[in-house]
């Protein structure tokens, strides 16, 4: 009776645990309930002390593109220069009803897609937007497209030399 029992309770766990497994999906990339308007001001200090300016990335969980983006950030040819070029802040956009206003703030208009991106000074300025999607088909332009976009961006960002 107890082996019965048990071999019920074992097989109800297996399942719920297939069922898990099934509709996790694949890591968050964009905390969807993060402060953005304190992450970016945290990260604006950081980047004040480091002197980089601020890349902040509006993307969401369900976006293949921003998957890839985030990825190439990582392990592609993008990831040195983003690492030493930039302090990084990722804003979710949920379904173009998160922070919406932030993004509106640093002229970058979601309709045209995400990813997005705009570049701030150290104080918070405005250097550069993605104006025209220029990201939303980070999947097509590949690593090597997405790294002579950073690479156009961040020599039109940095500041000038001393």
């Amino acid at each position: 009776m107890q082996t019965a029992t048990s071999l019920r309770l074992l097989s109800a766990t297996l399942l719920l645990g297939a069922s898990l497994a099934t509709h996790a999906g694949p890591p968050a990339i964009y905390d969807e309930g993060a402060d953005a308007k304190a992450a970016i001001q945290t990260t604006l200090n950081e980047a004040a002390q480091a002197r980089l300016p601020v890349l902040v990335v509006f993307g969401a969980n369900w976006c293949g593109d921003c998957r890839m983006l985030d990825n190439t950030f990582k392990h592609g040819p993008s990831a040195p220069l983003i690492a030493k070029s930039f302090k990084v802040v990722k804003v979710d956009v949920g379904r173009f009803d998160h922070n919406v206003d932030i993004a509106e703030r640093y002229r970058v208009p979601l309709k045209k897609g995400i990813p997005a991106v705009a570049v701030l000074s150290p104080q918070g300025k405005l250097l550069y937007a993605t104006e025209g999607g220029e990201l939303a088909d980070a999947r097509a332009m590949g690593d090597q497209g997405v790294y002579d976009f950073f690479t156009r961006i961040t020599a039109s960002s940095a500041p000038p030399a001393k």
